[in-house]
């Protein structure tokens, strides 16, 4: 990311994870069928140290229709508070999912 964001408060800042395009079968999923992403990874977080439970790198699902989004260098991004953030997700149940 070229222009640095440094969230304020008890915000994360969240790179978007997609989707697969594909089902387990193969068949090919159109952009108009997928739903809004609900995982990302944590890229920077507030100052608000005792409001912030996660850190930079975790995986995390948060709330369907939380935070501000915004395109920065052509990948999606999401400012939301942390109390939108619900889980933080293991990397191995990520991949069996």
């Amino acid at each position: 990311m070229s222009q640095e964001i440094q969230p304020l408060g008890d915000r994360v800042l969240i790179r978007l994870v997609e989707d697969e395009a594909f089902t387990k079968s193969g068949l090919v999923i159109p952009d108009t069928a997928k739903e809004k992403p609900q995982r990302g990874e944590v890229v920077a977080v507030g100052d608000d140290e005792e409001m912030i439970k996660v850190k930079v790198g975790d995986l995390v699902l948060f709330a369907k229709y939380s935070g501000t989004e915004l395109r920065l260098d052509g990948a999606d991004y999401l400012i939301l508070n942390s109390a939108d953030v619900l889980a933080i997700l293991k990397r191995a149940a990520v991949k069996a999912a």
